[in-house]
């Protein structure tokens, strides 16, 4: 086959070379002149492999199917590894040239944009113009949002219980509902809670924080409605002292990076080359070669878009007719956090009323006017400043910080905050990162000027400092080392220490953790006000089978009563890859009081998650457990569905499954990062929102068992809270292998053979090989354009190996279909 496409191509460009006319102007018949007859008639009805171009660059590497009156048809792409497209802008020319399309300029009805189709003899190449032609990829910085917007509700619920015989009841539910209409995305969030107070009956309480529409623009956004004030899109909001701000009727606006594209940047500060003569510049970090390009004499600046984020130094070599004439250091400055140093605003704006509308909470500040902004600058591509200035129960709130990199592997950070007569404080924090390990320091005060009977109940100490220090050190590469060092003053005052060391090696064969620590605390009630001081050895073994260990510890610390009292505990756990049943653990645990049990269990079920557990105290015996559930469903398309997925979805994708056998295994993964289990019947699997994007269906494991999957790509693009739908199929397949007949008895070359499970086309001598559904046993011909007969296989005695289903030669004739009966069946020749 290569060889014979081979000659053809050469022959071709020989036949072209001889024309004066340029070959975009000429029809494939026309190019095909010049080729010997018996080339000529093998480049009409039968698949070619070409090289398919859009707008210039590589769309992928397929196969086609020329026809005499100068069409084309796609049957598949089989390599696309090389192409700058992704699957989804793909998607929309698989699609159109799935049918045959007339070559030539398009005047009428020309979908994505579509000017020209070309085909060459001479380079097996199709080219695809499109009126997209001239513009620079590289200039969009926003994705558009879906044409049309989009529809769909995401609701995501949470159920949390806890209580037991010495202690009260406390309960919440909470909802957060997420949904798109149009371009706009609107936003619930409301919850039912008890809390344990230890006062007796709480009564139940109820209150709404979230009702608002937002919509995202290129750079910004818009909120309206009832809402709690909260930081959009900014990288490092200022710490506030005083009231929090409650739910708000008003209005928001700021700045947003939400729609904008992930594409390359340039280093903030450029770095600049000066060669005496053409040559390459090569850019090293740590000794790796990070790029290099080609230069001419003269100053010129590096385009540094494709060396990776961050803050970083590089050395740049200049090399001259293959010597190094320049050596320097630069410094590549791309922070991770901000999209685009170009524009070193970041900001939040909200204006509105404090209303507790949807609460029976007690009401604070009612009708009161509330404002706010909280703001960042970057400062230098190392020093990101923080700004907020709100007004919450008439009192002024106002705060500062600052992010400073000082060195490659030293952060510091800072804040200053002032809330009027309440307080005001500040605290600091510095981060060294070194080869083994990292150290962090921190101190804070802060000085209360009277109490806050919110919801965020603060101490009523008037002045509280903090002080820390942690080391986490790597001793060897199987062993490390932590230290704590803490200091506070005012309501918990004293001083900390713990000491830790951890070793992963082995004991019997199986991999174990050791972990020794050592501590001396300040007391608290636990520990009857007395010092807290003792040690702790952990031994975690891991067990024969997958997922299972055993853990068994040891130590000493401090009794209720202030004493000293010796502990022992062994805690089994088993995590499951099968069933909804994902981990159980049990432990039982020994002191000076007596003996305790304890256990726990995880699941993920088809419609709800969680974890339940239930504890016995050695204490006094008294029993307490918890239950937590967490469950999304989602609604589009006018159909509904259930996950036990504990994360709310950005958008989301029902897919229902139609399986000839259910015990296949499917996976459902998106280009734009995420990936889910599929089962047969209703699933709901996670988009990422704004930007578009194509899921692929395959079969999970390494094994592909013989089935297809349709369609195996759908492609999306969803405003946040939107979601689609999609019925997936999956058909045990056979592979037909034949060869056609026309009714004088010739190979029929050309013909498209289709099923429900896939297509194909037969070669020059009538040959083909086609995959078929095992549950429907019919292939339908077509023969330049037009139907031509139906094959049933159903009743015939067909050879069968394996996976593969040999019928010999099949007569098809154009009354076959019309007669109403299956082609005919004749002796092999």
């Amino acid at each position: 086959m290569s060889l014979g496409c081979g000659a053809a191509t050469l022959l071709t460009a020989q036949a072209v070379a001889a024309t004066s006319t340029p070959t975009s102007a000429l029809s494939i018949l026309t190019q095909a002149q010049g080729l010997p007859a018996d080339f000529a008639e093998n480049l009409f009805e039968v698949p070619l492999a070409v090289r398919v171009d859009l707008d210039g660059r590589l769309l992928g590497e397929a196969m086609v199917m020329l026809g005499r009156d100068d069409s084309v048809r796609l049957i598949e792409f089989n390599d696309t590894t090389d192409s700058p497209f992704t699957p989804a802008e793909r998607q929309p020319w698989v699609d159109l040239l799935g049918n045959a399309q007339p070559l030539g300029a398009c005047h009428t009805s020309c979908p994505s944009g579509l000017l020209a189709l070309h085909y060459s003899l001479a380079t097996s190449q199709l080219s695809i113009l499109t009126a997209k032609a001239e513009a620079d990829p590289q200039q969009q910085r926003y994705y558009s949002l879906p044409e049309g917007g989009s529809r769909g509700l995401m609701l995501y619920n949470q159920l949390n219980l806890t209580g037991g015989q010495q202690q009260e009841t406390a309960g919440r539910y909470a909802l957060e509902a997420q949904g798109s209409l149009g371009n706009w995305t609107t936003v619930a969030g409301a919850q039912v809670h008890r809390s344990a107070t230890g006062n007796g009956e709480e009564p139940l309480r109820y209150y709404a924080q979230n009702l608002y529409a937002e919509r995202q623009d290129a750079g910004n956004f818009w909120r309206l409605g009832y809402f709690t004030p909260d930081a959009h899109g900014v990288m490092r909001q200022p710490q506030m002292l005083g009231s929090s701000p409650q739910t708000t009727l008003g209005l928001m606006y700021g700045s947003s990076d939400s729609l904008a594209v992930d594409s390359s940047s340039p280093s903030a500060t450029p770095i600049y080359v000066t060669p005496n003569r053409p040559g390459v510049v090569e850019l090293y970090r740590n000794g790796v070669l990070l790029n290099s390009q080609p230069v001419q004499p003269g100053l010129q600046a590096i385009d540094t878009r494709s060396l990776p984020g961050g803050i970083y130094e590089v050395e740049v070599r200049l090399v001259e007719d293959g010597r190094v004439t320049s050596n320097e250091a630069a410094f590549i400055y791309k922070p991770n956090n901000w999209h685009d140093p170009d524009q070193p605003w970041r900001y939040n704006l909200y204006l509105g009323r404090q209303s507790d509308l949807l609460s029976n909470w007690e009401k604070r500040g009612e009708d009161a006017l509330t404002a706010g902004v909280i703001a960042n600058y970057l400062l230098h591509p190392r020093a990101v400043l923080g700004l907020s200035a709100q007004r919450v129960d008439q009192t002024s709130q106002l705060g500062t910080s600052l992010d400073w990199s000082v060195l490659d592997n030293l952060n510091l950070y800072g804040n200053l905050y002032n809330s009027g007569s309440q307080g005001h404080g500040f605290d600091l924090q510095g981060i060294y990162s070194y080869t083994s390990g990292s150290l962090v320091v921190s101190h804070s005060r802060s000085t209360l000027e009277r109490g806050d009977g919110s919801r965020t109940a603060r101490s009523s100490a008037a002045e509280t400092r903090q002080s820390a220090l942690s080391l986490q050190h790597r001793v060897t590469y199987k062993s490390s080392a932590t230290l704590r060092l803490a200091h506070s003053s005012g309501a918990n005052q004293g001083t900390g220490v713990d000491l830790g060391w951890l070793y992963n090696g082995s004991l019997l064969g199986s991999d174990a953790n050791w972990r020794l620590s050592v501590f001396d605390r300040p007391g608290t009630l636990s520990s009857g006000e007395a010092r807290n001081r003792g040690f702790d050895v952990t031994l975690s073994l891991a067990l024969g089978g997958p997922g299972k260990r055993i853990t068994g510890s040891f130590g000493s610390r401090a009794s209720r009563d202030g004493g000293r009292e010796q502990n022992a505990a062994v805690t089994y756990q088993q995590s499951f890859d099968d069933g909804a049943l994902r981990s159980v653990s049990g432990t039982l645990n020994a002191d000076s009081y007596g003996t305790g049990l304890s256990g726990s269990a995880y699941y993920q079920g088809d419609l709800a998650s969680g974890d339940i557990y239930l504890q016995r105290s050695s204490y006094d015996d008294a029993l307490s457990g918890g239950l937590n559930l967490t469950s999304t469903v989602a609604l589009g398309a006018g159909t509904l569905a259930a996950s036990g997925d504990s994360q709310l979805y950005a958008a989301g994708m029902i897919v229902d499954v139609e399986s000839d056998n259910a015990a296949i295994a499917l996976r459902a993964d998106d280009i734009n990062g995420h990936s889910s289990v599929l089962k047969p019947g209703r699933n709901v699997i996670p988009l990422t929102a704004y930007k578009s994007g194509t899921v692929q269906f395959d079969f999970a494991g390494n094994d592909a068992p013989a089935a297809v999957i349709q369609p195996q790509a759908v492609s999306y693009h969803l405003n946040q809270g939107g979601v689609s739908y999609q019925k997936i199929r999956v058909m045990n397949t056979v592979t037909v292998m034949g060869r056609l007949l026309d009714a004088q008895g010739q190979p029929l070359k050309g013909a498209l053979i289709s099923n429900h499970a896939s297509r194909s086309v037969s070669e020059a001598d009538g040959f083909f090989a086609v995959e078929m559904s095992e549950s429907t046993p019919t292939l339908d011909v077509q023969w330049q354009g037009k139907a031509l007969c139906q094959i049933r296989l159903d009743k015939g005695d067909y050879r069968r190996e394996q996976d593969s289903q040999l019928v010999g030669n099949l007569v098809c004739a154009a009354n076959d279909l019309a007669a109403g009966h299956s082609a005919t069946e004749t002796p092999d020749s």
